[in-house]
């Protein structure tokens, strides 16, 4: 028997057939019994106003049996109501499971029937049973695109392809901040629109905004959420944004007025901002004065960062509660008042001074969190009560069995075990759709982000739950299925490679997470023994750099155990790491760029637009070997626009400057292309300024390079003269890269993907989906090296159309960057027969996947030929399922084939010998590291190497064993000895160290000499060097002296770096290879150390 209370979001759903017919009846907490398995009865049955309380049984129970409501949960178990009867205030519904009564299972809920109290219970009520999440979304969509007019702009991924300021897209106005900051492209598919719409994926996890600790610990943090979000661009303003917000929640909604609040900016002086009085009248014509609350700028002042748009907002608050004043108590933290929209107005620009100015236009971006939403509309004061994370807390418990999830959180959960099932349904969310977009854990960036957000769930599974190994991937399709109807892209194909990534990193951190767990209670205990109450930062760190746990992982382990963590310690060690990186990139980027880009925001476009500069006219970026003139538009620098750069004054190590023309042969860094380099000269040729970057920012080109010599002015004349030799090289790597993508796809199979690339002129690099664990094999390699080098000796033509988006899109075989957002018209390239012309005629054809076509906006050769040749250098993994390669084209190409070709001639010849030349394998071995050539032939020389190094080792056993010493030659030895140690008595030492040459001594004839009794107590060592380089050192220690042989070997070998052993009073060692400097070293480390413990 179980409360009905405590079995809500269970995993089963409810459907009233005609619920726009009967308002639903609520069955308040009661008993249920089942015979045969247990149903989980989820409707909410509250009668309407109409049915008072003491209506007959008869009218309660022709309510209940028109609700016919039905309750059903995946799997197949399926309830529907057969029947309902009671008394005046009490009615009892009976459910039925299967098809007809007579093969039926029956379950009867008791429960008690009460009356609608106020007109805003009923509402209540009937939003609960009607809202699902996917409903709540929809609705949202539908009334702002069908009834106000908006574009629908689907959710961007939640792993930004074109914003290296973000970690995750952690808000709505993500995708659109080009349009905020003045630097959205002309060609740009969100031109045009001025009215939008959508529900956002978002991750707050890392930078400014991260909820991850916080997951768990309530009901109301996520880390992945969605966003509902209406935007205007230049378009309607503040009393619209109010009225449609009013509309849609009261109306459509159908939330109780009386429950609404709104707040509004206050001012503020160190602004210089009055109140917005504007917002608050707009609100008056929804709320009394009352509930309607100014706040400062913390609460009501909305800023992208500290430099770029900002405005004042409105937030709409709810009482879940009702019927009372709680002004007091918006914006207090309390559970019961809580934020559910806010209204950004959109309408100033901070620069770096922290100035404000007005924006040229103004815009509205709103947000208002779905599961928040919901959980009002469902009538449940958690988020995780709601059908957003139902399914998924049943999908966890069907795995880990024992209690149920029942919302317990502080004290109350003892065990944590509630928080448990929070952080881990939670934290499926986030990875399905992170890695789903794109994203894979790794240990860097986004990448480590995922990865400690997937060991954190892990660990509260195994250590709280009890869960099995594995047990975390598995909740990937019902992640899939609660969320496909709102993002269609999440397919059958998407949900098996999203398990498939998470179920290797799962288990590979399974193989350290027990080991680590068991690391930290064994320290945990040691602290209490020592009576410290701090993790020490190396612990840590070792817990971190060995284990894989991530530092906040330890820190919820150690909060846990009442412990804190010297993060202190942990940071040095991690800083001096950083550093290390940081100083590399920094030289990286002063080596490749030898100046500081400037860039352009929403501030300093709206100022060109505003000076009547149209944006750069770049079509002949396209052309080769031209040199067209074009007119200084503008000359900006670190203090803003001027006239003449000698109003720019001038840096010790050299001033930025970036110039703006009306017109540009320079092509602009875009699509993972570097921009052009090259300059600008005057009409007799005389050189005038150096560019160094070429950027585009909202349709403005900005020639980036150091303060010139001669003096520029807006309105002079130049003459674009671009490095087309830099530009030739870039453009055979780019088109290269195309070639490389399609001949990736011939061998390896359609699920190759791009996940990115670089082209610049020294070399291209690919970076692409593949899920096999040992990567790409050195055969297929091969195979798609020789696929592009084919191409370019077939000499295929290089063609380029542009073309409108949905004709290029339905081109068979044509290549696109998942996720990306192309522009409409589109460019299309394509290398081959075939030309895009006669593509978009008869976009189906099958035999358009025998050549590569892409989207690209980038510059490219003109026939395949002209690329010369290509080399792939370089295969590896980046991160779990994404592979990158580099590769060269051209003369780099060449010098690579070159060098393979030496090498392998070299390694050909010493295959041929008869015997090894360790020297010479050794040599060639170092060449083979060191030099850029075919990684395929690199692979396979490796291998043969490796057969070598085997045959030498062969060839040095054999050698050992017949190097046994002639009589001769151990007489020699003995002799040799004896004479060493006679005059190491005289001179009075306990020890006698002898070098000698050849194979004169080995363990057995030195056994033999040792036992001699005119040796005495004498402590002898004997260093050998072999006629092959190697050396074998033999010790020998009598008892009296209770010294130890192996210590002495062992320090004997040392400065050989051989290795040896054996007891105190016999020992032996060898060493590969010893030459006369490292043999007397050998013998003065002997001497020393019997001396030094003598």
């Amino acid at each position: 028997m179980e409360k009905l209370g405590r079995l809500v979001g269970r995993g089963y759903t409810c459907r009233p057939r005609n619920a726009e017919v009967l308002p639903p009846l609520r069955l308040a907490p009661a008993a249920s019994s089942v015979r045969g398995r247990r149903a989980v009865v989820t409707a909410a049955v509250v009668p309407p106003s109409s049915v008072p309380a003491a209506s007959s049984s008869a009218a309660v129970a022709a309510v209940c049996g028109t609700l016919a409501v039905q309750v059903h949960r995946r799997g197949g178990r399926h309830w529907r109501l057969r029947s309902c009867k009671g008394r005046t205030a009490t009615a009892a519904a009976n459910f039925v499971r299967g098809g007809s009564s007579s093969s039926s299972t029956r379950t009867t809920v008791n429960a008690t029937v009460t009356p609608a109290h106020a007109a805003d219970a009923s509402s209540t009520a009937d939003t609960a049973v009607r809202w699902s999440a996917d409903e709540v979304r929809r609705a949202f969509i539908e009334f702002y695109k069908n009834k106000k007019d908006h574009d629908f702009v689907a959710s961007s991924p939640v792993v930004p392809l074109n914003d290296p300021t973000l970690l995750f897209a952690n808000a709505g106005m993500n995708q659109f901040k080009a349009i905020f900051m003045g630097q959205l492209e002309p060609n740009s598919p969100l031109q045009g629109v001025t009215r939008a719409v959508n529900s956002q994926k978002c991750i707050r996890a890392g930078g400014k905004h991260n909820d991850l600790d916080d997951v768990g610990r309530d009901v109301y943090h996520h880390t992945f959420f969605e966003m509902l979000g209406n935007w205007s661009f230049g378009d309607y303003f503040k009393e619209e944004a109010i009225d449609w917000a009013w509309e849609l929640l009261t109306e459509v909604y159908g939330l109780s007025p009386d429950r609404l609040y709104a707040s509004y900016f206050g001012g503020d002086e160190s602004l210089g901002l009055p109140a917005d009085f504007e917002a608050r009248d707009f609100w008056l014509k929804h709320l009394p004065a009352s509930r309607i609350l100014p706040f400062g700028k913390g609460d009501n002042f909305w800023e992208m960062g500290a430099v770029g748009p900002c405005g004042p907002c409105s937030e709409l608050h709810y009482d879940r509660i009702g019927g009372r004043d709680a002004a007091e108590l918006v914006n207090a933290d309390d559970p019961d008042v809580i934020e559910i929209w806010n209204l950004v107005f959109m309408q100033f620009y901070r620069d770096e001074s922290g100035s404000l100015s007005s924006l040229p236009n103004q815009h509205i971006d709103t947000g208002m969190g779905l599961e928040r939403v919901v959980s009002v509309l469902q009538d449940k004061r958690s988020n995780y009560d709601t059908d957003v994370f139902g399914p998924l807390l049943a999908a966890l418990h069907d795995q880990v069995g024992g209690d149920t999830y029942q919302g317990r959180i502080g004290s109350e959960d003892r065990g944590l075990r509630d928080t448990a099932y929070r952080v881990i349904v939670d934290h499926a969310r986030t990875l399905t759709l992170a890695v789903a977009d794109g994203a894979l854990p790794s240990n860097e960036g986004r990448g480590y982000v995922l990865r400690r957000i997937l060991r954190r769930a892990v660990r509260y599974g195994r250590q709280k739950l009890d869960a099995p190994s594995g047990f975390f991937s598995k909740l990937v399709p019902t992640v899939v299925e609660c969320l496909s109807a709102g993002y269609p892209d999440l397919s059958d194909a998407v949900c098996e490679r999203v398990q498939a990534v998470l179920r290797e990193e799962e288990l590979a951190f399974d193989r350290t997470v027990d080991r680590g767990m068991q690391y930290f209670e064994g320290l945990k205990a040691e602290l209490a023994k020592d009576g410290r109450n701090a993790v020490p930062g190396d612990q840590a760190f070792l817990l971190y750099d060995s284990l894989g746990f991530p530092i906040d992982l330890t820190q919820q382990m150690a909060e846990e155990a009442g412990l804190s963590v010297d993060m202190a310690g942990f940071e040095d060690a991690m800083e001096q790491q950083k550093e290390r990186s940081r100083e590399a990139q920094r030289e990286q980027q002063a080596l490749e760029q030898g100046v500081r880009p400037l860039q352009l925001v929403a501030e300093q476009t709206a100022w060109l637009d505003s000076q009547g500069i149209t944006f750069t006219a770049d079509e002949q970026k396209y052309e080769w070997d031209a040199r067209p003139a074009a007119c200084i538009k503008a000359i900006f620098s670190d203090d803003g626009f001027v006239q003449s750069t000698d109003e720019i004054e001038q840096s010790s190590s050299g001033t930025s400057v970036g110039i703006v023309l009306d017109s540009t042969s320079f092509y602009a860094e875009a699509g993972g292309q570097v921009g052009d380099v090259g300059g600008f000269s005057s009409e007799g040729g005389q050189q005038l300024f150096d560019v160094k970057v070429t950027q585009v920012f909202g349709g403005y080109v900005l020639h980036n390079g150091l303060k010139p010599a001669a003096s520029l002015r807006v309105g002079d004349k130049v003459y674009c003269e671009v490095d087309y030799k830099h530009r030739r090289q870039v453009a055979c790597n780019h088109t290269m890269t195309h070639a490389l993508n399609w001949a990736l796809r011939e061998v390896l199979g359609e699920g190759v993907d791009q996940r990115g690339s670089l082209v610049t002129a020294e070399k291209l690099r690919f970076d692409f989906s593949y899920e096999a664990n040992s990567g790409v094999s050195s055969t297929d390699l091969q195979k798609v090296e020789l696929l592009v080098q084919d191409l370019i000796s077939a000499d295929v033509p290089v063609t380029w159309q542009t073309a409108s988006l949905s004709q290029a899109q339905s081109i068979t075989g044509l290549r696109a960057v998942a996720g990306e957002a192309y522009p409409d018209p589109v460019r299309v390239v394509t290398m081959g027969s075939s030309s895009v012309d006669s593509m978009l005629a008869s976009p189906t054809e099958a035999s358009w996947q025998q050549q590569s076509v892409e989207f690209c906006g980038g510059t490219h050769i003109s026939r395949s030929s002209e690329a010369g040749s290509f080399v792939l250098l370089e295969e590896q993994g980046i991160s779990k399922g994404v592979r990158r390669i580099v590769a060269v084209t051209s003369a780099a190409a060449k010098h690579a084939q070159e060098d393979g070709s030496r090498l392998r001639q070299e390694l050909e010849s010493l295959e041929a010998q008869s015997t090894v030349d360790e020297q010479a394998l050794q040599e060639l071995g170092k060449l083979f590291d060191a030099a850029d050539f075919s990684a395929p032939l690199k692979a396979d020389c490796r291998d043969r190497l490796g057969k070598l190094r085997k045959q030498l080792k062969k060839q040095q056993k054999k050698q050992k064993k017949g190097a046994k010493a002639s009589a001769e030659e151990v007489a020699g030895a003995k002799a040799t000895l004896l004479d060493a140690t006679a005059a190491a008595r005289e001179a009075g030492l306990t020890y006698c160290v002898v070098a000698i040459q050849g194979p004169g001594m080995d363990g057995k004839a030195f056994r033999n000499i040792i036992s001699d009794s005119s040796l005495g107590d004498m402590a002898i060592l004997v260093i050998s060097k072999l006629d092959d380089g190697a050396a074998e050192v033999l010790a020998s220690v009598p008892d009296s002296l209770t010294k130890g042989a192996g210590d002495w070997v062992a320090s004997t070998l040392g400065p050989l770096g051989g290795k040896g052993g054996g007891s105190a009073s016999f020992a032996q060692g060898s060493a590969k290879a010893a030459g006369t400097e490292t043999l007397a070293k050998a013998e003065l480390a002997a001497k020393e150390f019997f001396a030094a413990v003598g």
